[in-house]
């Protein structure tokens, strides 16, 4: 089975990577997350989305994303999975607190333990439930779970674009054929604004706003 970077993923349900609790057998690894101004080394295993690599996705969405934030700004990675975003939202933008939302509580235990190992202090790695319910979120960034379903993907974006300040934005990377322009139209049809920021390979980059 694949994931939606096309990479191989976790091949039993119990393993699946949005498994609140995968029951596959742990075998962990590390992998190497390189960009321009950032290399980390990531702990992973199996049962967690992109364990073998960072996604291409995902690392597209950190090269072409939006420019760091102000200080004191509120932002939140939705299905971090081991941490690849929020880690590096948190080393690019030191004064903000970076909320990594992760319903694998496998990924959770690597994506805290790969904060501490990079001396970031400004992560805070949370089951959905758990996050503050009237924090208002300056951005989302997100490499969302499509394979989910659509039902439970709408349902989930809906959740959480909701808790977006009239000024704030989401950032979302999604696979070409896995329905990224079908997601923008439904997203406008619920009265969002949204803006294509990119297009590279198999993917789009989508900025999405509250109408105001």
């Amino acid at each position: 089975m694949t994931n939606e970077s096309g990479t191989q993923g976790s091949v039993t349900p119990a393993g699946h990577y949005f498994s609140p609790d995968p029951q596959v057998q742990s075998a962990p690894s590390q992998v190497e997350l390189a960009l321009p101004d950032i290399k980390l080394t990531l702990g992973t295993d199996r049962g967690v989305f992109a364990g073998q690599a960072v996604d291409y996705g995902t690392k597209l969405l950190l090269l072409d994303g939006p420019e760091a934030v102000e200080t004191d700004s509120v932002l939140v990675d939705v299905g971090a999975g081991y941490g690849p975003i929020a880690l590096a939202l948190a080393s690019r933008n030191r004064n903000a607190t970076v909320y990594a939302v992760e319903i694998n509580s496998r990924a959770r235990e690597l994506c805290a333990a790969n904060a501490r190992a990079a001396g970031l202090d400004n992560v805070k790695v949370l089951a959905p439930e758990d996050f503050p319910p009237n924090l208002k979120i300056d951005r989302i960034w997100s490499n969302p779970p499509i394979r989910i379903g659509k039902k439970a993907l709408h349902e989930l974006l809906t959740l959480w674009l909701s808790r977006l300040g009239s000024e704030g934005s989401a950032h979302l990377v999604v696979q070409k054929h896995l329905g990224s322009d079908s997601l923008a139209s439904w997203l406008e049809t619920q009265g969002y604004g949204v803006v294509r920021r990119g297009s590279r390979k198999a993917f789009r980059l989508f900025d999405v706003s509250p109408n105001k």
